[in-house]
């Protein structure tokens, strides 16, 4: 099998996954939270084990401290998938938002020049999501996680079959 159409397949692997998490964004999103709670839970776990070794009575009980709860966010996040996406999406949300008042400060510096439209359109169009979502929260957060995981898998995708075409047709030239 050639590079390129290694490429090829990958990318409409990776559209296709973006395809089937769209079409089940709520269980992708559960998904998405018992994941990223077994590794808090793993991480945590380990944490609390090397802290154990620390030098110093102060770094020692820091350490473990931190390490139980990380275990224990790990353990709610496993416990409660739905709770969990909950907090991760009003996470995301907050720096949705934040990314957007950032953008609007810039739009405001960049008013004399050029960028200043395409920066503001930006930056408001941020805040507007945001507010979206914090005004359907509960049903935003059981999917969010899902549908962007799903569309990043598109993207991804995308870019990777349009690499696979550039690899066909400049491969002689490379």
């Amino acid at each position: 099998m050639s590079e390129w159409s290694r490429w090829l397949l990958i990318g409409v692997l990776s559209i296709l996954f973006g395809i089937l998490a769209l079409g089940n964004a709520v269980a992708v999103s559960v998904a998405i939270v018992w994941v990223t709670g077994s590794m808090l839970l793993l991480a945590g776990t380990f944490q609390t084990i090397a802290g154990f070794y620390d030098a110093g009575t102060g770094n020692k009980f820091i350490s473990v401290t931190l390490g139980l709860l990380t275990a224990i966010l790990g353990l709610s996040f496993m416990k409660n998938p739905f709770e969990g996406t909950m907090s991760i999406t009003l996470v995301i949300t907050m720096f949705i938002a934040a990314g957007g008042m950032l953008r609007l400060i810039w739009a405001a510096r960049m008013r004399h020049t050029g960028f200043f439209w395409m920066m503001l359109f930006s930056g408001a169009l941020s805040i507007l999501l945001a507010g979206y979502i914090f005004a359907n929260f509960e049903q935003a957060s059981e999917k969010l996680l899902g549908i962007l995981l799903g569309l990043e898998l598109l993207f991804n995708g995308a870019a990777i079959v349009v690499l696979a075409l550039f690899l066909r047709a400049y491969s002689d030239e490379l």
